[in-house]
């Protein structure tokens, strides 16, 4: 039987959020996944190549994903807040998927500015089995991650520059337990040359430690 791939529009925060829904290849989901995307100024979509590996390694790992834009991006009304709306966006795409799936666990993932926002909410919710964060830029500043103690996945570009690996790996030593870092060898923040690490990255980051 095909796999459900649905496209929603959801009643949002700041307006109507638009989204895509996909169910793995493999039988009934085991998990559940929200993915956000990089930067709305900058061209970051739903549909950017990081945000699409990262969901088909989930759905690899037996989850139903939900990808979603940010306020303001595709069809998502609204208008980039740099932060807060966006956080406040994700949080209600994340209550409408365990709305629909409740029973299942779930992880948290995002790329670049969406790993930002998914690793604040995971933070505070403290409820995700993991955090997945892709080309996460320390730049944006990483003070509220001191005390986080969620289980936490960085995916970093060896050639990341925004994060490049001599001002990385410093501050991902100083993050607190249980944390996992995971260097793929690309030529730049969007993991041109390792997209299929990428993905497998996230395979991985459920199957080594479902919950």
């Amino acid at each position: 039987m095909a796999r459900t791939i649905k496209s929603l529009m959801l009643s949002g925060p700041a307006g109507e959020l638009e989204a895509l829904l996909e169910e793995p290849e493999d039988g009934p989901p085991r998990h559940a996944a929200l993915v956000a995307h990089p930067h709305p100024l900058y061209g970051g979509t739903m549909h950017s190549k990081v945000v699409h590996r990262l969901s088909r390694g989930f759905r690899r790992a037996g989850a139903v994903v939900l990808r979603f834009n940010f306020r303001g991006v595709g069809r998502s009304q609204g208008t980039h807040s740099g932060g807060p709306g966006e956080v406040e966006d994700a949080r209600f795409c994340l209550q409408w998927l365990r709305g629909q799936y409740p029973e299942l666990p779930y992880t948290l993932a995002g790329f670049s500015f969406g790993s930002g926002i998914v690793l604040r909410l995971g933070c505070e919710l403290m409820t995700a089995s993991r955090v997945v964060a892709a080309g996460f830029p320390p730049r944006m500043g990483t003070a509220w991650l001191a005390g986080c103690t969620v289980p936490r996945v960085f995916i970093q570009s060896t050639h990341d520059q925004y994060g490049p690996r001599p001002e990385f790996q410093p501050f991902f030593d100083s993050l607190p337990e249980p944390k996992r870092l995971v260097w793929v060898e690309a030529q730049d923040h969007f993991f041109a040359g390792g997209l299929d690490e990428v993905e497998e990255s996230a395979l991985r980051s459920v199957e080594d430690g479902a919950r």
